[in-house]
């Protein structure tokens, strides 16, 4: 669900026609949905009524501060995987209590800053990660709170840039040698073990993988109690999908009896990360075509076109990173007919696609058109490629619109930049 409509031929972010957001604020520019927002969090809350449980936004998937609130003031905690993005979930209103830090890089400093904070638990990717988490923890007479990420050799069947749960991923410590780890921590003054968590993929369109991850984690944390360790948590991730195109994955409610009937009767709360389940379908990125250019169609029937707009890989890079389709729409009422078309941004790649041979209504230079599902992964893995500035965000409730992040200037690209001492000496002499 998702609040992007026709109404009299053009197409609104709630109340307000793209149009006028593009006139005013320019393109490229993100567009997110306030009330989308809001909806998918609290349907993914309420989903999980039944369980003691954390929602932690995964804020990888969209780092916008207005869009972190939004899910903060909902009640959510915030999922981490870097220092800056603690940084900014403390900013937007993320109880440290609420914050899980995720990720297999983690730095001292960073080990550091999050220990200072409070949050709720590392969760940990590796036995060396553990011992640096137990040195830092040491210097500051402090106790880490710990959960270790497993890895259950479960295949998401996702594409495989996106997977995380399979043994020859980078991710997590396999089940066998977590319990030695566990085994370890528990004799650390420094280390306090309060969880277990497992994370397998995105964009996952079955429960049958959370299912089958579920039950290997379960059995996991029953042989931990067991030996008398503490486990209060548990962090299944997030990774359920969105449509794109003609995926049909499941809603949130299945997805949550299916995966919260593994650790009934369990003395434990549930962390969980969505992350694109609720950002994807409640952004759009707008762009605009520059021109049109015809060509013959390889198979020497008809034509083929490009439309060039002024949006690019460095703004999404997910079509041509992952080969993802997302839907290219008309803002306007469309022209009659259709055409094969690759839509095409201005670098010099080739790889410089919005989607290709797409049948779709015929464009004309000035023509706006609406790049859908893109609020996940899509300002948040953009980029200043070919010295482009990175587009503006807005964001909608309904019938008025703000930037929520002003569009990048060149003077904003080069403002660290220094040119070399010994470049800048004036040569002398002859030759």
């Amino acid at each position: 669900m998702h609040h992007f409509q026709v109404r009299n031929g053009e197409m609104h972010c709630e109340g307000v026609p793209l149009r006028k957001i593009a006139r005013d604020v320019g393109t490229p520019v993100y567009v997110y949905s306030h009330a989308t927002l809001a909806h998918h969090y609290r349907v993914f809350d309420e989903a999980f009524g039944g369980i003691p449980h954390i929602v932690c936004f995964s804020m990888k998937s969209n780092s916008n501060g207005s869009v972190i609130r939004t899910f903060t003031g909902l009640g959510s905690g915030v999922d981490i995987v870097s220092g800056g993005e603690l940084e900014r979930a403390l900013a937007a209103g993320a109880p440290p209590s609420k914050i899980v830090y995720s990720g297999v890089g983690k730095k001292a400093p960073e080990i550091e800053e999050a220990l200072n904070r409070g949050i709720l638990m590392f969760n940990v990717e590796s036995r060396e990660e553990l011992e640096t988490i137990d040195s830092v923890a040491g210097r500051m007479r402090k106790r880490a709170p710990i959960a270790i990420r497993v890895n259950p050799d479960v295949d998401p069947k996702t594409h495989p840039y996106i997977s995380t749960g399979l043994k020859k991923n980078k991710f997590g410590i396999r089940i066998g040698q977590a319990l030695k780890d566990y085994e370890w921590a528990a004799g650390r003054r420094h280390i306090e073990i309060v969880g277990v968590d497992c994370h397998i993929g995105s964009q996952l369109t079955d429960v049958a993988p959370f299912v089958d991850a579920a039950g290997r984690v379960r059995r996991l944390v029953d042989r931990l109690l067991r030996k008398g360790l503490h486990i209060r948590f548990v962090d299944i991730g997030g990774g359920l999908g969105i449509r794109y195109n003609d995926e049909l994955p499941p809603d949130p409610k299945a997805y949550a009896d299916a995966v919260t009937e593994a650790f009934r009767g369990l003395p434990v709360t549930l962390v969980l990360e969505p992350g694109r389940v609720l950002v994807g379908n409640a952004g759009i990125l707008l762009t605009e075509v520059l021109y049109t250019k015809p060509i013959p169609s390889p198979a020497g029937k008809g034509k083929k076109h490009f439309f060039i707009v002024d949006a690019a890989m460095n703004d999404l890079a997910r079509p041509s990173l992952y080969g993802s389709y997302h839907a290219v729409l008309p803002v306007g009422k469309p022209r009659r007919g259709k055409v094969t078309a690759d839509v095409v941004g201005p670098i010099c790649e080739s790889g410089d696609f919005l989607a290709k041979d797409r049948v779709m209504p015929p464009c004309r230079g000035g023509d706006l058109l609406a790049v859908m599902s893109a609020g996940a992964y899509g300002f948040s893995m953009s980029s200043n490629y070919n010295t482009r500035p990175r587009a503006a965000e807005v964001m909608v409730s309904g019938n008025r619109f703000e930037v929520v992040r002003r569009r990048e200037t060149v003077r904003d690209l080069v403002r660290g930049e220094r040119t070399a001492s010994f470049l800048s000496r004036r040569r002398t002499g002859k030759g």
